[in-house]
């Protein structure tokens, strides 16, 4: 998708939280909403140096945009976010739970009950804890947009059983949210494949992601930007019609 065709997603004059929004996939749906129109709050934990220069690329081109640290998995730290946003422009009107990761991979023998806690928080109670304190400030017509994964779908590789299944948790919130908010918020969710991310350069091996690129019928890995290009239109008027959709993006490796 090029930049003439997204721009045809006018976010102009909306507002947009991104959560885990310094790095990968987060980083590159800041710059995709930025690019359509939308103000933007980037929260992160750690990548601090990627957020700020999403900030300062933005307003250079004109745009609005924050960053703020903040361990999403803290009730007071997601509110102080949600209020800075709201504060800062006025209103909101997309959230993108982004924040989410592996951990470490554990066979079950090797999962403790604070490993899967942790899993689990990282990845299903920081969107929840988002889209609560997100929706009384959310106007009719207002989307979200969560990040599941390819490994909701399949269960994941070997060690991943705690993030498939939280991802799958995910999923089924991500339905859940789409009847209770209906008709005046629509919530969708990405599945995605096999991205070329710090998440795969750390937790999974070269010749493993050799492997699945192979396999693959795009033949290669994707990109954060092809991601971020979807989620800008799941969030958009575009996908006006679609809500409680889990889409797939993984160049046809799973069809589901």
């Amino acid at each position: 998708m090029t930049r003439q065709e997204r721009r045809k997603m006018n976010l102009s004059g909306k507002t947009a939280i991104v959560t885990g929004g310094g790095r990968d996939i987060g980083r590159a749906c800041v710059l995709a909403l930025a690019e359509a129109g939308a103000n933007v709050a980037i929260n992160y934990h750690s990548s601090g140096g990627g957020a700020d220069s999403a900030v300062d690329e933005i307003t250079a081109r004109g745009g609005k945009a924050f960053a703020l640290q903040g361990d999403m998995t803290k009730p007071a730290e997601v509110q102080a976010l949600v209020d800075k946003t709201v504060s800062e422009f006025g209103g909101l009107d997309i959230v993108m739970p982004i924040t989410g990761g592996l951990i470490a991979r554990k066979t079950v023998p090797e999962i403790t009950a604070e490993h899967w806690q942790n899993v689990f928080d990282l990845n299903v109670s920081s969107a929840f804890l988002l889209v609560q304190a997100c929706v009384p400030h959310m106007k009719p017509g207002g989307a979200i947009v969560t990040m599941a994964s390819q490994a909701a779908r399949d269960g994941g590789g070997p060690g991943a059983l705690a993030y498939a299944a939280a991802k799958g948790a995910v999923l089924t919130m991500t339905r859940g949210l789409a009847k209770e908010l209906a008709p005046d918020i629509r919530v969708n969710s990405l599945c995605p494949g096999m991205i070329d991310t710090d998440f795969h350069n750390v937790f999974t091996k070269p010749d493993v992601r050799k492997h699945v690129a192979g396999v693959t019928p795009l033949k290669r890995e994707g990109t954060s930007e092809e991601v971020a290009n979807l989620a800008v239109f799941l969030a958009s008027d575009q996908a006006a019609f679609m809500t409680g959709a889990c889409v797939d993006i993984n160049g046809g490796l799973l069809f589901s």
